[in-house]
């Protein structure tokens, strides 16, 4: 018998992928489920994105392996983006790797900076791929509690009075998801004191800025920051370009060419017509984000309806792509999804997936349609 690494013996598969199984398994035997549980946007990018991308289709090079680093146009197009929307100035030679996909990042970051044992700060609630990864790679995983009391922020007293003398890196996600908390400059340079005090390699995960969010901030807008701070952005919800795969990493030059190592092993390039397309988007003002937060308003404004319909609380000031939403006390959320599942047909993540202070939640995507909510309501009412 061929036995799997040992490394899989401390991480399960990805929720996920194993709930939508389930999810297209009753599809499949006719149940009209409706899916308000993943973050995969279901609007379109802009016209211009895909013309760039066909058109770049009879280029010279549009087939070739393309750069580790990326075309220097989109470095480009990724410096003056985080200049005209954070004010942050980058060196597109140096301090900007283009990803595919930021997912992809956490591991390439985790793999160019931790060694087997070294511990890493993982926010509970927050994203389960940074616990995943951090055991991957023979880390270990120090969780640190995040709590509506405390805004969803870290508590830094508590943090502290642990033994931080193992920790490498910490792991934040502001806007955070999945509780759609605002970071803030003064967070910001709470995070980056405390990076610089400790030694501990600083890693916000920012996607979620441009949705619902009046107030876009960047960590590296922090004087200092890029000592001790790498930055991870992402199109996908931002351009609604999930399926293009188009992340970015920020940070200083020693920093990127770690995880430029790492990156360089193990891929061939980002595909040419997808860098394309990625230029035209990284283009697009606040018309797009404007459009875009209208479509997002009028549909959070449908699920506040629905979590009231299902007896929920929920902070109607959180931003990002996600509702969060806490259920009557003493009701399990993995037991309460299953059952609105089964009984009604409507698939809601529940809290507890991101950490054990999300049990008594529950996360509501904003990926689907008027219609279809105004439908989930219907069935709840009924």
């Amino acid at each position: 018998m061929i036995t799997t690494a040992n490394r899989l013996n401390s991480v399960q598969e990805y929720y996920f992928s194993r709930k939508l199984r389930e999810v297209r398994q009753l599809i499949a035997e006719g149940k009209p489920v409706i899916n308000m549980g993943i973050g995969s946007p279901d609007l379109a990018p802009d016209k211009t994105v895909i013309d760039a991308m066909n058109q770049s289709m009879y280029d010279d090079k549009a087939h070739e392996y393309q750069s580790y680093q990326g075309l220097p146009e989109l470095r480009k197009g990724m410096a003056d983006f985080y200049a005209n929307q954070f004010g942050v100035n980058l060196d597109f030679n140096t301090e900007i790797l283009p990803l595919m996909g930021s997912k992809e990042g956490i591991m390439h970051i985790s793999l160019a900076f931790l060694n087997e044992g070294d511990e890493v700060l993982i926010p509970n609630p927050g994203y389960p791929t940074y616990a995943s990864v951090t055991e991957l790679v023979q880390a270990k995983a120090v969780n640190y509690d995040l709590t509506a009391t405390n805004d969803w922020q870290p508590d830094f007293e508590a943090l502290e009075q642990t033994d931080l003398s193992k920790v490498k890196l910490m792991w934040v996600s502001y806007p955070h998801m999945p509780t759609g908390a605002n970071g803030t400059i003064e967070l910001f340079e709470k995070l980056i004191a405390f990076g610089k005090k400790h030694h501990i390699l600083i890693v916000n995960d920012n996607p979620y800025s441009f949705v619902l969010n009046e107030n876009p901030i960047s960590i590296l807008q922090v004087e200092g920051a890029k000592d001790v701070t790498l930055e991870l952005n992402s199109l996908s919800k931002t351009y609604n370009m999930a399926g293009w795969r188009v992340g970015m990493v920020m940070g200083n030059a020693t920093l990127i060419d770690a995880v430029l190592k790492v990156k360089s092993n193990m891929d061939s390039g980002m595909f040419y017509g997808i860098q394309k397309g990625a230029i035209e988007a990284l283009k697009l003002g606040q018309d797009w984000f404007g459009k875009q937060n209208e479509i997002y308003t009028k549909r959070r404004n449908l699920i506040f309806q629905l979590a009231e319909k299902l007896d929920c609380t929920f902070d109607k000031n959180s931003v990002g792509l996600f509702v969060w939403a806490k259920l009557p006390q003493a009701i399990s959320a993995e037991t309460f999804i299953d059952k609105i599942l089964i009984e009604k047909h409507i698939f809601i993540t529940p809290g507890i997936i991101f950490g054990s202070n999300g049990e008594g939640y529950i996360r509501f995507s904003l990926c689907v349609t008027e219609e279809k909510i105004q439908e989930a309501i219907k069935r709840i009412t009924n």
